[in-house]
């Protein structure tokens, strides 16, 4: 699933070892999600998005062909 994640974490000057110390989550965990190569739980979604100060709707791009 394609996201925003390192596009904002980079605009509030986090890294992502500091983005994972807020959420509660690793830096491989951030890493992995901006990567594509994990999809957060709907709480850590929401988390992200409430940080950021976004919908999860913005944060992550739903595509049909990405459902599990």
């Amino acid at each position: 699933m394609q996201n925003k994640v390192r596009m904002l974490r980079e605009e509030l000057g986090f890294t992502q070892k500091e983005l994972g110390e807020r959420l509660g989550v690793s830096r491989q965990a951030i890493n992995a999600i901006e990567m594509g190569k994990f999809d957060p739980s709907i709480w850590l979604a929401y988390d992200l998005a409430r940080l950021f100060g976004v919908s999860i709707e913005y944060l992550f791009l739903f595509k049909e062909e990405d459902r599990k």
